[in-house]
Protein backbone atom coordinates (compact mmCIF):
# COMPACT_ATOMS: atom_id res chain seq x y z
CA UNK A 1 0.00 0.00 0.00
CA UNK A 2 1.43 3.36 -1.24
CA UNK A 3 0.93 5.47 2.18
CA UNK A 4 1.87 8.57 0.33
CA UNK A 5 -0.96 10.75 -1.14
CA UNK A 6 -1.28 10.54 -5.48
CA UNK A 7 -2.21 14.12 -7.24
CA UNK A 8 -5.58 12.95 -8.06
CA UNK A 9 -5.88 12.40 -3.85
CA UNK A 10 -4.63 15.98 -3.19
CA UNK A 11 -7.39 17.31 -6.04
CA UNK A 12 -9.74 15.14 -3.96
CA UNK A 13 -8.93 16.63 -0.74
CA UNK A 14 -9.01 20.23 -2.23
CA UNK A 15 -12.67 19.12 -3.58
CA UNK A 16 -13.65 18.18 -0.18
CA UNK A 17 -11.84 21.33 1.57
CA UNK A 18 -13.50 23.81 -0.65
CA UNK A 19 -17.43 21.97 -0.42
CA UNK A 20 -16.94 22.28 3.27
CA UNK A 21 -16.10 25.69 4.06
CA UNK A 22 -18.80 26.66 1.40
CA UNK A 23 -21.46 24.45 2.69
CA UNK A 24 -20.57 23.45 6.69
CA UNK A 25 -23.33 25.80 8.98
CA UNK A 26 -21.41 27.73 10.63
CA UNK A 27 -23.60 27.27 14.10
CA UNK A 28 -22.80 24.05 13.58
CA UNK A 29 -19.08 24.22 13.30
CA UNK A 30 -18.93 26.24 16.14
CA UNK A 31 -21.12 23.05 18.67
CA UNK A 32 -18.37 20.88 17.27
CA UNK A 33 -14.92 23.01 17.89
CA UNK A 34 -16.66 23.93 21.15
CA UNK A 35 -17.45 20.73 22.58
CA UNK A 36 -20.85 21.94 23.23
CA UNK A 37 -23.65 19.59 22.89
CA UNK A 38 -25.81 18.79 19.76
CA UNK A 39 -29.21 18.43 19.22
CA UNK A 40 -30.70 15.79 17.29
CA UNK A 41 -31.94 18.44 14.90
CA UNK A 42 -27.98 19.09 14.33
CA UNK A 43 -26.97 16.02 12.93
CA UNK A 44 -29.89 15.36 10.83
CA UNK A 45 -29.67 18.63 9.23
CA UNK A 46 -26.11 17.97 8.28
CA UNK A 47 -26.52 14.21 7.35
CA UNK A 48 -29.49 16.11 4.72
CA UNK A 49 -26.55 18.42 3.01
CA UNK A 50 -24.27 15.49 2.94
CA UNK A 51 -26.88 13.84 1.32
CA UNK A 52 -28.03 16.24 -0.88
CA UNK A 53 -24.71 16.54 -2.43
CA UNK A 54 -24.50 12.52 -2.31
CA UNK A 55 -21.34 12.29 0.27
CA UNK A 56 -23.39 10.98 3.36
CA UNK A 57 -22.69 7.01 2.62
CA UNK A 58 -19.07 7.12 1.94
CA UNK A 59 -19.04 3.09 2.48
CA UNK A 60 -21.66 1.97 0.41
CA UNK A 61 -21.77 0.49 -3.11
CA UNK A 62 -22.84 2.91 -5.63
CA UNK A 63 -25.83 0.65 -6.76
CA UNK A 64 -27.48 1.57 -3.01
CA UNK A 65 -26.40 5.26 -3.16
CA UNK A 66 -23.08 5.48 -2.01
CA UNK A 67 -19.97 7.00 -3.65
CA UNK A 68 -17.69 4.72 -4.63
CA UNK A 69 -14.69 6.39 -3.24
CA UNK A 70 -11.78 4.19 -2.89
CA UNK A 71 -10.29 3.25 0.87
CA UNK A 72 -8.23 6.41 0.68
CA UNK A 73 -10.47 8.77 -0.60
CA UNK A 74 -13.05 7.60 2.41
CA UNK A 75 -9.68 8.30 4.76
CA UNK A 76 -9.41 11.61 3.30
CA UNK A 77 -13.42 12.52 3.35
CA UNK A 78 -13.48 11.93 6.77
CA UNK A 79 -10.11 13.76 8.01
CA UNK A 80 -11.59 16.17 6.65
CA UNK A 81 -15.08 16.74 8.12
CA UNK A 82 -12.73 16.23 11.49
CA UNK A 83 -10.51 19.18 10.78
CA UNK A 84 -13.79 21.21 9.60
CA UNK A 85 -15.64 20.76 12.68
CA UNK A 86 -18.72 18.68 10.88
CA UNK A 87 -21.14 17.01 13.27
CA UNK A 88 -20.44 13.37 13.05
CA UNK A 89 -22.75 10.95 10.82
CA UNK A 90 -24.58 9.09 13.22
CA UNK A 91 -23.24 5.30 12.79
CA UNK A 92 -26.43 3.22 13.56
CA UNK A 93 -28.39 3.79 10.30
CA UNK A 94 -25.62 4.58 8.00
CA UNK A 95 -22.41 2.35 9.02
CA UNK A 96 -24.41 -0.17 11.10
CA UNK A 97 -27.65 -1.85 10.12
CA UNK A 98 -27.52 -0.57 6.56
CA UNK A 99 -24.46 -2.78 5.79
CA UNK A 100 -26.11 -6.16 7.64
CA UNK A 101 -29.40 -5.20 5.19
CA UNK A 102 -27.27 -5.23 2.23
CA UNK A 103 -25.49 -8.28 2.93
CA UNK A 104 -28.75 -10.73 4.37
CA UNK A 105 -32.06 -8.37 4.02
CA UNK A 106 -34.19 -9.60 1.49
CA UNK A 107 -35.33 -7.17 -1.86
CA UNK A 108 -38.15 -5.88 -0.26
CA UNK A 109 -36.05 -4.50 2.96
CA UNK A 110 -33.57 -2.91 0.64
CA UNK A 111 -36.10 -1.18 -1.33
CA UNK A 112 -37.64 0.50 1.43
CA UNK A 113 -35.04 1.15 4.49
CA UNK A 114 -31.50 1.76 2.60
CA UNK A 115 -33.13 4.81 0.59
CA UNK A 116 -34.47 6.24 4.14
CA UNK A 117 -30.80 5.93 5.72
CA UNK A 118 -29.67 7.40 3.05
CA UNK A 119 -31.64 10.39 3.48
CA UNK A 120 -32.28 10.45 7.53
CA UNK A 121 -36.29 9.91 7.46
CA UNK A 122 -35.68 7.12 10.24
CA UNK A 123 -32.99 7.93 13.27
CA UNK A 124 -31.94 4.00 13.90
CA UNK A 125 -30.73 2.99 17.94
CA UNK A 126 -29.13 -0.23 18.35
CA UNK A 127 -30.93 -3.01 20.80
CA UNK A 128 -27.73 -4.91 21.65
CA UNK A 129 -26.68 -4.84 25.34
CA UNK A 130 -29.44 -6.07 27.90
CA UNK A 131 -28.77 -5.73 32.10
CA UNK A 132 -26.46 -8.80 32.55
CA UNK A 133 -25.56 -9.35 28.57
CA UNK A 134 -23.09 -6.83 27.89
CA UNK A 135 -19.37 -8.61 27.04
CA UNK A 136 -21.15 -11.58 26.70
CA UNK A 137 -23.62 -10.53 24.66
CA UNK A 138 -24.75 -13.99 23.52
CA UNK A 139 -26.32 -14.65 26.72
CA UNK A 140 -28.99 -12.03 25.91
CA UNK A 141 -33.08 -13.08 27.54
CA UNK A 142 -35.03 -10.41 25.42
CA UNK A 143 -37.33 -13.50 23.73
CA UNK A 144 -39.16 -13.23 20.44
CA UNK A 145 -42.14 -15.46 19.61
CA UNK A 146 -43.27 -16.58 16.65
CA UNK A 147 -47.50 -16.16 16.35
CA UNK A 148 -48.66 -16.51 13.17
CA UNK A 149 -46.72 -13.64 10.93
CA UNK A 150 -45.85 -11.84 13.91
CA UNK A 151 -43.29 -12.02 16.91
CA UNK A 152 -44.20 -10.91 20.09
CA UNK A 153 -41.14 -9.26 21.66
CA UNK A 154 -40.09 -9.16 25.74
CA UNK A 155 -37.53 -7.61 27.51
CA UNK A 156 -35.05 -5.16 28.05
CA UNK A 157 -32.21 -3.20 26.37
CA UNK A 158 -29.93 -1.12 28.61
CA UNK A 159 -27.02 1.61 27.45
CA UNK A 160 -29.28 2.02 24.24
CA UNK A 161 -27.83 5.31 22.59
CA UNK A 162 -30.09 8.30 21.48
CA UNK A 163 -32.88 6.02 21.62
CA UNK A 164 -35.27 9.03 22.93
CA UNK A 165 -34.96 10.19 19.24
CA UNK A 166 -35.35 7.01 17.25
CA UNK A 167 -37.91 5.62 14.76
CA UNK A 168 -36.36 2.43 14.51
CA UNK A 169 -34.27 -0.29 16.50
CA UNK A 170 -32.15 -3.09 15.29
CA UNK A 171 -32.66 -5.77 18.14
CA UNK A 172 -30.92 -9.03 18.95
CA UNK A 173 -33.52 -11.23 20.31
CA UNK A 174 -34.16 -14.91 21.05
CA UNK A 175 -36.46 -17.20 19.33
CA UNK A 176 -34.84 -20.64 20.75
CA UNK A 177 -33.09 -21.36 24.02
CA UNK A 178 -32.99 -25.31 23.42
CA UNK A 179 -30.21 -24.85 21.40
CA UNK A 180 -26.51 -23.14 22.34
CA UNK A 181 -26.77 -19.51 23.31
CA UNK A 182 -25.10 -17.83 20.03
CA UNK A 183 -27.23 -20.28 17.54
CA UNK A 184 -30.87 -19.15 19.08
CA UNK A 185 -30.23 -15.95 18.24
CA UNK A 186 -32.43 -13.60 15.44
CA UNK A 187 -32.36 -10.22 14.36
CA UNK A 188 -35.23 -7.80 13.88
CA UNK A 189 -36.13 -4.21 13.03
CA UNK A 190 -38.88 -2.84 14.89
CA UNK A 191 -40.69 0.52 14.87
CA UNK A 192 -40.14 2.15 18.09
CA UNK A 193 -44.22 3.93 17.92
CA UNK A 194 -45.10 0.02 18.04
CA UNK A 195 -47.66 -0.39 21.63
CA UNK A 196 -45.57 -2.07 24.31
CA UNK A 197 -42.31 0.07 24.32
CA UNK A 198 -41.04 2.41 26.60
CA UNK A 199 -38.05 4.43 27.01
CA UNK A 200 -36.32 5.17 30.27
CA UNK A 201 -33.53 7.84 30.27
CA UNK A 202 -30.09 6.93 32.06
CA UNK A 203 -28.94 10.18 33.08
CA UNK A 204 -24.78 10.26 32.94
CA UNK A 205 -22.07 11.74 35.27
CA UNK A 206 -21.72 14.85 32.86
CA UNK A 207 -25.60 15.77 33.33
CA UNK A 208 -26.16 14.87 29.80
CA UNK A 209 -29.48 12.32 28.57
CA UNK A 210 -27.60 10.11 25.88
CA UNK A 211 -28.40 6.58 27.05
CA UNK A 212 -31.26 4.49 28.10
CA UNK A 213 -33.05 2.17 28.87
CA UNK A 214 -35.44 -0.22 26.32
CA UNK A 215 -38.71 -1.74 27.28
CA UNK A 216 -40.41 -4.39 25.30
CA UNK A 217 -43.98 -5.85 26.89
CA UNK A 218 -46.03 -7.66 24.22
CA UNK A 219 -44.45 -6.02 21.17
CA UNK A 220 -46.00 -7.24 17.99
CA UNK A 221 -43.13 -7.75 15.14
CA UNK A 222 -44.18 -8.03 11.45
CA UNK A 223 -42.57 -11.70 10.53
CA UNK A 224 -40.98 -9.90 7.34
CA UNK A 225 -38.83 -7.65 9.71
CA UNK A 226 -36.46 -10.48 10.49
CA UNK A 227 -33.22 -10.24 8.73
CA UNK A 228 -32.34 -13.36 6.95
CA UNK A 229 -32.95 -16.37 8.76
CA UNK A 230 -34.36 -17.01 11.91
CA UNK A 231 -31.62 -18.17 14.65
CA UNK A 232 -28.72 -17.18 12.72
CA UNK A 233 -28.82 -13.05 14.33
CA UNK A 234 -25.80 -14.22 15.99
CA UNK A 235 -23.72 -14.36 12.14
CA UNK A 236 -25.51 -10.91 11.50
CA UNK A 237 -24.35 -9.09 15.10
CA UNK A 238 -20.63 -10.29 14.55
CA UNK A 239 -20.89 -8.85 11.01
CA UNK A 240 -22.24 -5.60 12.45
CA UNK A 241 -19.98 -5.15 15.40
CA UNK A 242 -16.96 -5.58 12.52
CA UNK A 243 -18.03 -1.91 11.04
CA UNK A 244 -18.92 -0.43 14.49
CA UNK A 245 -15.44 -1.48 15.78
CA UNK A 246 -13.75 0.37 12.30
CA UNK A 247 -16.04 3.09 13.24
CA UNK A 248 -15.21 3.84 16.34
CA UNK A 249 -11.29 4.00 15.84
CA UNK A 250 -11.89 7.74 14.57
CA UNK A 251 -8.11 9.22 13.63
CA UNK A 252 -9.69 12.20 12.23
CA UNK A 253 -11.85 13.36 15.62
CA UNK A 254 -8.28 12.03 17.27
CA UNK A 255 -5.89 14.20 15.12
CA UNK A 256 -8.05 17.79 15.55
CA UNK A 257 -8.76 16.93 19.18
CA UNK A 258 -4.55 16.60 19.59
CA UNK A 259 -4.27 20.21 18.06
CA UNK A 260 -6.89 21.35 20.11
CA UNK A 261 -4.68 19.74 23.41
CA UNK A 262 -1.54 21.64 21.78
CA UNK A 263 -3.35 25.08 21.91
CA UNK A 264 -4.72 24.89 25.00
CA UNK A 265 -1.21 23.37 26.51
CA UNK A 266 0.16 26.31 25.02
CA UNK A 267 -1.98 29.17 25.41
CA UNK A 268 -2.02 28.05 29.63
CA UNK A 269 1.10 28.63 31.85
CA UNK A 270 2.81 26.44 34.54
CA UNK A 271 5.22 28.53 36.42
CA UNK A 272 4.92 31.12 33.27
CA UNK A 273 5.86 29.33 31.16
CA UNK A 274 3.30 27.60 28.15
CA UNK A 275 2.32 23.94 29.88
CA UNK A 276 3.95 22.76 26.64
CA UNK A 277 7.33 23.65 27.59
CA UNK A 278 7.37 21.39 30.42
CA UNK A 279 9.47 18.49 29.20
CA UNK A 280 7.58 15.82 31.08
CA UNK A 281 4.06 16.58 29.91
CA UNK A 282 5.32 17.28 26.06
CA UNK A 283 6.69 13.95 26.54
CA UNK A 284 3.04 12.59 27.12
CA UNK A 285 1.40 14.49 24.23
CA UNK A 286 4.40 13.58 21.74
CA UNK A 287 4.04 9.75 22.74
CA UNK A 288 0.27 10.17 22.26
CA UNK A 289 0.56 11.61 18.84
CA UNK A 290 3.19 9.10 17.45
CA UNK A 291 0.72 6.07 18.81
CA UNK A 292 -2.17 8.18 16.77
CA UNK A 293 0.27 8.42 13.85
CA UNK A 294 0.82 4.33 14.13
CA UNK A 295 -2.98 3.43 13.77
CA UNK A 296 -3.67 6.00 10.94
CA UNK A 297 -1.27 3.33 9.14
CA UNK A 298 -2.90 0.84 11.04
CA UNK A 299 -6.33 1.94 9.80
CA UNK A 300 -5.45 2.60 6.09
CA UNK A 301 -4.25 -0.38 5.74
CA UNK A 302 -7.17 -2.22 7.16
CA UNK A 303 -9.72 -0.57 5.26
CA UNK A 304 -7.26 -0.72 2.05
CA UNK A 305 -8.09 -4.25 2.10
CA UNK A 306 -11.77 -2.83 0.81
CA UNK A 307 -13.52 -6.56 1.10
CA UNK A 308 -16.41 -4.43 3.16
CA UNK A 309 -16.58 -7.29 5.87
CA UNK A 310 -14.32 -6.20 8.33
CA UNK A 311 -12.51 -8.85 10.27
CA UNK A 312 -11.16 -9.47 13.45
CA UNK A 313 -8.15 -6.50 12.67
CA UNK A 314 -11.01 -4.23 13.53
CA UNK A 315 -10.24 -5.66 17.19
CA UNK A 316 -6.82 -3.42 17.20
CA UNK A 317 -8.47 -0.31 16.01
CA UNK A 318 -11.04 -0.59 18.41
CA UNK A 319 -8.58 -1.11 21.32
CA UNK A 320 -6.08 1.56 20.15
CA UNK A 321 -8.57 4.05 18.80
CA UNK A 322 -10.14 4.24 22.43
CA UNK A 323 -6.91 3.80 24.26
CA UNK A 324 -6.11 7.37 22.56
CA UNK A 325 -9.21 9.27 22.70
CA UNK A 326 -9.37 8.70 26.37
CA UNK A 327 -5.90 9.65 26.86
CA UNK A 328 -6.35 12.70 25.02
CA UNK A 329 -9.42 13.52 27.20
CA UNK A 330 -7.22 12.95 30.20
CA UNK A 331 -4.21 15.51 28.96
CA UNK A 332 -7.09 18.12 28.33
CA UNK A 333 -7.67 17.68 32.00
CA UNK A 334 -4.15 18.24 33.24
CA UNK A 335 -3.24 21.09 30.78
CA UNK A 336 -6.30 23.16 32.53
CA UNK A 337 -5.94 21.52 35.91
CA UNK A 338 -8.59 22.73 38.19
CA UNK A 339 -9.89 24.75 36.09
CA UNK A 340 -11.40 21.76 34.18
CA UNK A 341 -13.06 20.38 37.23
CA UNK A 342 -16.31 22.36 37.13
CA UNK A 343 -18.73 21.51 33.68
CA UNK A 344 -21.32 24.64 32.67
CA UNK A 345 -24.02 22.41 31.31
CA UNK A 346 -25.84 26.08 30.21
CA UNK A 347 -22.83 26.78 28.15
CA UNK A 348 -22.24 23.52 26.56
CA UNK A 349 -26.03 23.47 25.34
CA UNK A 350 -25.99 26.94 23.79
CA UNK A 351 -28.09 28.52 26.46
CA UNK A 352 -24.82 31.14 27.75
CA UNK A 353 -22.53 32.30 24.84
CA UNK A 354 -19.79 32.29 27.48
CA UNK A 355 -19.12 29.97 30.39
CA UNK A 356 -19.57 31.40 34.03
CA UNK A 357 -16.22 29.90 34.93
CA UNK A 358 -14.81 32.55 33.01
CA UNK A 359 -12.86 29.98 30.15
CA UNK A 360 -14.63 28.33 27.83
CA UNK A 361 -12.10 25.79 26.88
CA UNK A 362 -12.38 24.56 30.53
CA UNK A 363 -15.83 24.54 30.51
CA UNK A 364 -16.71 21.04 28.65
CA UNK A 365 -13.59 19.28 29.74
CA UNK A 366 -14.96 17.63 32.66
CA UNK A 367 -17.86 16.35 31.04
CA UNK A 368 -15.88 15.43 28.07
CA UNK A 369 -13.63 13.39 30.53
CA UNK A 370 -16.52 11.70 31.82
CA UNK A 371 -18.31 11.09 28.59
CA UNK A 372 -14.82 9.29 27.03
CA UNK A 373 -14.70 6.26 30.03
CA UNK A 374 -17.23 4.60 28.40
CA UNK A 375 -15.19 4.18 24.85
CA UNK A 376 -12.94 1.27 26.17
CA UNK A 377 -16.71 -0.38 26.78
CA UNK A 378 -19.02 -0.10 23.91
CA UNK A 379 -18.87 -2.04 20.78
CA UNK A 380 -17.32 -4.79 22.95
CA UNK A 381 -15.31 -3.99 25.86
CA UNK A 382 -11.43 -3.75 25.33
CA UNK A 383 -10.72 -7.05 27.42
CA UNK A 384 -13.27 -9.02 24.89
CA UNK A 385 -11.70 -7.26 22.05
CA UNK A 386 -7.76 -8.73 23.18
CA UNK A 387 -9.96 -12.32 23.73
CA UNK A 388 -10.69 -11.77 19.41
CA UNK A 389 -7.10 -10.92 18.79
CA UNK A 390 -6.05 -13.93 20.42
CA UNK A 391 -7.98 -16.50 19.20
CA UNK A 392 -9.02 -15.04 15.45
CA UNK A 393 -5.45 -13.41 14.61
CA UNK A 394 -2.96 -15.00 16.86
CA UNK A 395 -4.50 -18.51 16.89
CA UNK A 396 -3.91 -19.04 20.38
Amino acid sequence: MDLNYSAEDLAFRDEVRAYLDANLPADLQHKVLNHKRMTKDDFVRWHKILAEKGWVATGWPEQYGGTGWSATQRHIFEEECARAGTPRIMPFGVMMVAPVIMAFGNQAQKDYYLPRILNCDDWWCQGYSEPGSGSDLASLKTRAERVGDEYIVNGQKTWTTLAQHADMIFCLVRTDTTVRKQEGISFLLIDMKTPGITVRPIIMLDEDHEVNEVFFDNVKVPVQNLIGEENKGWTYAKYLLGHERTNIAAVGYAKRELEFLKRVATEHKKNGKPLLDDPVYASKVASLEIELMALEITVLRVISQDSGRPGPEASLLKIKGTEIQQRLTELMVDALGPYSLPFDVAFMEGETEHSVMGDDDAAPLASYYFNYRKTSIYGGSNEIQKNIITQMILGL
